[in-house]
Parts: structure tokens; sequence; C-alpha cells
């Protein structure tokens, strides 16, 4: 969301449209590296990194070694509709690259997340399926596809974007053991730690991971060097990472030495 203090800063610097443009591009990826920006806007590093103090120093944009990214609250989640928008793009390339992988005939769980709900979309032409959830969006997306039997879990439905927590989702999925778990996650910090906001929602991914022959994390790239307060799992216990941009460092050396592999969707 842009507040009104973001635009009274940026009618300060309409003069130069770079900075605006810069603006935009990291809004609508989440979060860049430094040379992904200069390679996008066609300009030195330098310029890139001027750029950025100014725009930092403003409070538009939080800085992390290498690159920048959205402000964010390490209490609180987007709203589920600002999330929707969020590096839509990338989400559906992430989706598409899932949704390949993902063979008929097996079993899934898919945890809360717009991303996930990408995937969903992106698995209406399986068939033999069947899909345990805590997400209703991804019920009722998969609920269009008559060759797949979607099971949704008990609980509390978190009403902003209809997730199901609480220790009633965390027993249900104790019941099985799928092939895939397919998760998303709300960041990945620089130690290698996949965090979330919501305690509960937590409870039930840790449970996932614990019930599933293989797990696979789709996070875009505004994910990397995202604060968030509850640590859900390590890196050490992913087996794949399916993103929309080269990771930033240091990831690549993280991934590496935890064994995931990753599957980069350009576009």
């Amino acid at each position: 969301m842009t507040h009104k203090s973001d635009y009274r800063f940026e009618a300060r610097v309409n003069s130069n449209p770079r900075q605006l443009k810069l603006l935009d591009v990291v809004r609508a990826r989440g979060s860049v590296t430094v040379e992904q920006l200069a390679d996008t806007l066609e300009v030195t590093l330098q310029t890139v990194r001027r750029d950025v103090q100014r725009l930092s120093e403003a409070g538009l944009l939080t800085r992390f070694h290498g690159g920048v990214r959205v402000p964010s609250s390490t209490i609180e989640n987007l709203a589920h509709r600002q999330r929707e928008n969020l590096n839509a793009d990338g989400k559906t390339r992430i989706a598409l690259a899932v949704a390949a992988e993902v063979p008929d005939n097996c079993s899934l769980i898919l945890n809360i997340g717009t991303t996930t709900e990408a995937i969903a979309r992106a698995l209406m032409h399986h068939k033999g399926l069947r899909v345990i959830t805590n997400n209703l969006n991804v019920a009722a997306i998969l609920s269009g596809n008559p060759d797949c039997e979607v099971i949704v879990a008990g609980g509390v439905v978190r009403a902003r974007d209809r997730g199901i927590v609480g220790e009633a989702a965390v027993d249900f999925i104790r019941q099985f053991r799928v092939d895939i778990a397919v998760i998303g996650i709300s960041g990945i910090e620089g130690d290698g730690s996949l965090r979330d906001f919501d305690y509960r929602e937590v409870k039930v991914a840790q449970t996932i991971i614990e019930h599933a022959r293989e797990v696979w994390l789709a996070a875009d790239s505004s994910k990397f060097n995202r604060p968030a307060m509850v640590e859900l799992a390590t890196l050490s216990q992913i087996d794949r990472l399916f993103t929309d941009q080269p990771p930033p460092e240091p990831f690549p050396g993280l991934l590496a030495e935890a064994g995931v592999s990753c599957d980069v969707a350009l576009p």
C-alpha cells in the first residue's frame, strides 16, 4: 500500500523519473538486487546505490545486503489482496514450474499462501490427485477439477485469507503422509531460516513438513531477506526450492550446503 507520505516524497523526486521507476520495480517484485536494478534501469551500480540511499532514508525502501525490498513489518503480513498482486507474474511462473514437476496420481498438501493458490490453479488439468489443504481458497480452486479429490483440514478459519489454523488443523494433518508437500512462506532470512507471522499457521506448516516424503518450497524473489517473527523451519528441511529469480547472496551457498535443489522459473 502506498501512503500519503509516499506520494508527497514522490512529488519531490518527480523531476527524477528514474527514482520513480526504481520504486515501481521494487514494488512489483517485492525485493530486487542492486545489480538487477542497474540492468533494468540501464544505469550504473553507483547511480542505483545513490538512489537507493535516498529512497531508503525516506522510508520508501528497506535495504539488505546487496539489494532492496519493500518495507515490511516483522509481526504482521501484508493483506491478502496486496500479496496476490505482489510479483503476480513471478508467482505464475513458479506455479507452472511446480505443476510441471507434479506427477498425476499422487498425494499433495498445499498450505496457506497466494503462491500455493497460484499452484492450485496450475494443477487444474492434472489427473488422479489427492490434495489435502488448510487453505479454503486452494480447496475452492481445485474442487473445480473433477479428477482431483480435495480434503480440507478442520480448524479456525482466518478471515483475512481463508487459511485454516490451530490445533485441530495440526491434529488433522497428523493422520496423513503424502508424497509431496508444497508450502509457501512469508520470508527466508540470511541465516537460512524460513519464517512466518502467525504462530498458529507455523504449527500447521511444521506438521505438514513432518508428514511429507518430499517438501517443496515455493517462494518468489520478494521472500529473500524478508523478516518475519516466527521461525517455521530451516532450508535443511526442504528438498526443492521453486523461485522466479536467481537467489541473491548468501542464499546460493546456503542452498548448496543444505542440499536443496533450486528451480528458477525465469521470464
